[in-house]
């Protein structure tokens, strides 16, 4: 049984930024194994936007992987706290939304999660059942276990107190719902982003406040990368992978990470297992496997994941067959460059010519082209980003600048 735990605990450490109490979470296990005993994982949803993309399932792998060892997933809707906004790295007052926007919204989560996470074992759950109940002396009886002291040593709060930005008195009251959330669910785990951890740390200080027999334990996940490794995932920066995507785009958006990137993948959002995932780095680096075949076992996964088994094997015959009509391959050389890269220096490096003269020639001569568009300026500078460089028919190289 001990094994069992270990191994348990090095799922849960996968990935993570910063466990704090790993030692509960580890008698939570054991007493799991030999008894039977549930616990209780809790992570919390404003319901602000209702479509989800990969680096949002991260936190919610992690839920679905605590299912496996005795978790039952809290799943908290934030319909009260919505109201309010969390101020976590805002520099203004958010906007309220409307009730209907919340309830539109927190349908759409429910929806989706359940994609990942195993409905059997997860409790959905709103936070208005007990935080519109608290009433006026439960809110003054709440807010006096917080100094105002303590509140502006949160880094978005004093940097706008500084700069003189408005703080509604509201935003300071957040941390404190999303603490006693913790109190009326009785939660033995909280999970969050590393954003958050002010407020994670709220539950740990109210449920001694409010003399729980318990202080949960904290578990904060990293922001995953997008598409271009380098900014996190997000839609306003277009770098995203959407759990709606069809399952094409999916597919090919996967397909076109960086093989340094797969990893990070890998680690964040595969449900393989930490030794299964050694093996396949192991035959990268023999050269037993191509970084393109391990890759497509990843898109493949989460196309299932999200749009069925089977889904992925079609949607890797459709990626193959639509390169193939283009006379792209799918398997190339990829070189991994730092800044902006002169187009005739970046041909050299890539090996498609020999020297930077022949580079201009082949420019000038229109043999060059980029993601398929022909290239005529032999002065042009690739910026940050993805390339695809052909130079003649069957010449490819993919390059990645950072």
């Amino acid at each position: 049984m001990e094994n069992k735990v270990q191994e348990a605990l090095e799922e849960i450490k996968r990935g993570t930024s910063e466990i704090i109490d790993i030692e509960a979470i580890e008698k939570l296990i054991k007493r799991y194994y030999e008894t039977g005993e549930n616990f209780y994982v809790k992570a919390g949803f404003d319901p602000t936007a209702p479509d989800l993309h990969l680096g949002h399932t991260v936190l919610i792998q992690k839920l679905a992987l605590f299912q496996k060892f005795g978790g039952i997933v809290q799943f908290l809707i934030g319909d009260f706290t919505a109201t309010i906004g969390d101020p976590t790295g805002k520099s203004e007052t958010r906007k309220v939304l409307s009730a209907q926007d919340v309830l539109d919204n927190a349908q759409s989560y429910k929806e989706q999660v359940f994609k990942i996470l195993d409905e059997s074992k997860t409790e959905v759950m709103f936070n208005s059942k007990w935080l519109k109940e608290l009433g006026t002396a439960g809110l003054i009886s709440l807010a006096s276990n917080l100094t105002v002291a303590r509140m502006i040593e949160r880094d978005d709060f004093s940097k706008r107190y500084e700069s003189n930005t408005p703080i509604a008195v509201s935003e300071f009251i957040y941390p404190l719902l999303q603490g006693y959330d913790s109190v009326a669910m009785n939660t033995d785990i909280e999970l969050g982003g590393t954003d958050q951890k002010f407020n994670l740390l709220m539950g740990r200080t109210l449920q001694k406040a409010y003399n729980c027999k318990k202080q949960q334990a904290v578990l904060m996940m990293p922001i995953l990368e997008g598409l271009d490794g380098i900014q996190k995932m997000s839609k306003s920066l277009g770098n995203y992978i959407g759990v709606t995507d069809e399952a094409f785009d999916m597919f090919g958006k996967i397909l076109s990470i960086s093989d340094e990137l797969m990893w990070r993948y890998f680690e964040l959002l595969s449900s393989k297992s930490l030794k299964e995932i050694e093996e396949l780095k192991t035959a990268v680096e023999s050269k037993t496997l191509h970084p393109k075949d391990v890759k497509d076992s990843l898109a493949m996964e989460i196309v299932d994941r999200f749009h069925g088994n089977g889904k992925g094997e079609e949607a890797k015959a459709e990626f193959k067959k639509v390169f193939a009509k283009k006379d792209i391959p799918t398997d190339m050389d990829e070189y991994l460059f730092e800044g902006e890269i002169w187009i005739c220096q970046a041909l050299v490096d890539a090996k498609l010519v020999n020297s930077t003269s022949q580079a201009r020639r082949d420019v000038k001569a229109g043999a060059v082209k980029i993601n398929q568009e022909k290239v005529t300026d032999e002065k042009l500078n690739l910026q940050i980003g993805e390339y695809i460089l052909q130079k003649g028919k069957k010449n490819f190289a993919k390059i990645i600048i950072k």
